[in-house]
């Protein structure tokens, strides 16, 4: 079975995302983009800028960087604002997306042409918050996707019971199999980050006891304003994971995306420190990592991406190929690679492997976490 591990279907983005303020979701949207290394441009002209205007650059994570530059979706996968008279845009999406939306419909087509059997869809603040939205979509292809709850993570200091039971209610409909935590939108509401802390404690306990596996994004994105190199802020989180897996040792948890491979390009390859494999609780049989190198690096380094093979034996070495999760964050992932592209590029950086190996990476250890039954 050939399973993607990660990936999105969203509502409209220039609508409210399923927040009761719209407002509130154009800020998640606007510090996204300001945030992210896709290039901007001069509408009238398509000369190159930065992201002028949309946050003050040194203002960190924050929506109080945010700067009023009417900020807005516009089509074809593009975000516009407006500094001076001047309109400026950033091609975030693919342009095939045209009317900012990507339903179910449309990820099973993709699936469809490049041969993937099922497709597990994740969640971010600024692509919706809309449980309701992503259980339609699982719904509507019972046997071709499965989706990830997100429960709004600022608001579980302060109601912790209230939102275990929105996650309880969620991962009862079905195709809902998992959680999709993510520590940096805390710092957001100026929350402290500590996310294994005893304000959170309630709420993990509750998720143990629904016994789903949890997806957590790490927040590099908030920790790496305290300072600190790349490596030690990787290992931070990764130690956080730990904890958490300490406590609750039936949990099973999948850090997703991979290691930050961004931050550790290093000429034509990837030099990760040692300080960071020795962080991942890689003892722990119910810890997993996604690998998803085309997102993070295909603007860098061109398919089939050879340059990661190293670091796809060291992970192996670490965690072995049955704790190894294929995911392509599509349709976001389509800016650099095809969707088939992205599979043949797995395969091909994993050629050391067998093809029973090989065959778990590309789904075979996501679908028997998420108790897929296939070929």
């Amino acid at each position: 079975m050939i399973y993607d591990g990660h990936a999105y279907c969203f509502p409209n983005l220039g609508g409210d995302g399923g927040f009761a303020d719209p407002e509130q979701f154009r800020r998640h949207l606007q510090l996204g983009m300001a945030r992210h290394f896709m290039p901007a441009w001069r509408k009238r002209d398509r000369a190159p800028t930065d992201d002028l205007g949309l946050a003050d650059p040194d203002g960190g994570w924050s929506f109080d960087a945010l700067n009023d530059v009417d900020f807005r979706a516009a089509s074809h996968g593009t975000f516009e604002w407006t500094v001076d008279g001047e309109v400026y845009v950033k091609q975030y999406m693919v342009p095939s997306v045209v009317d900012m939306t990507y339903p179910a419909e449309s990820l099973v087509a993709e699936m469809d042409y490049a041969g993937v059997d099922m497709a597990l869809i994740h969640r971010t603040p600024y692509l919706g918050i809309s449980n309701e939205f992503i259980a339609d979509c699982t719904a509507r292809f019972p046997d071709r996707l499965q989706g990830l709850v997100h429960v709004e993570e600022w608001l579980v200091p302060t109601d912790p019971r209230g939102s275990y039971e929105k996650l309880k209610r969620a991962v009862a409909e079905p195709g809902m199999v998992g959680l999709q935590f993510l520590p940096d939108q805390i710092p957001l509401y100026n929350q402290s980050e500590d996310w294994t802390g005893p304000e959170f404690r309630p709420f993990w306990d509750g998720v143990a006891e629904l016994g789903i596996p949890v997806f957590i994004t790490p927040s590099y994105k908030s920790l790496a304003t305290e300072g600190g190199t790349a490596g030690e802020v990787v290992a931070s989180q990764l130690r956080s994971v730990g904890t958490l897996m300490a406590r609750y040792p039936d949990m099973d948890v999948v850090v997703t995306h991979g290691l930050s491979w961004r931050v550790f390009v290093d000429g034509e390859t990837l030099s990760i420190p040692d300080e960071v494999f020795d962080a991942m609780p890689s003892e722990n049989p119910r810890f997993s990592l996604q690998l998803l190198f085309a997102i993070s690096l295909g603007d860098i380094w061109e398919y089939p991406m050879t340059q990661v093979r190293d670091t796809m034996k060291r992970l192996v070495d670490r965690l072995g190929a049955d704790r190894l999760m294929w995911g392509t964050d599509i349709p976001m992932v389509m800016r650099f690679y095809t969707y088939r592209q992205n599979l043949a590029h797995i395969r091909h950086v994993s050629d050391f492997l067998t093809p029973e190996e090989v065959g778990l990476v590309t789904g075979g250890n996501t679908a028997r976490l998420l108790g897929v039954k296939g070929e």
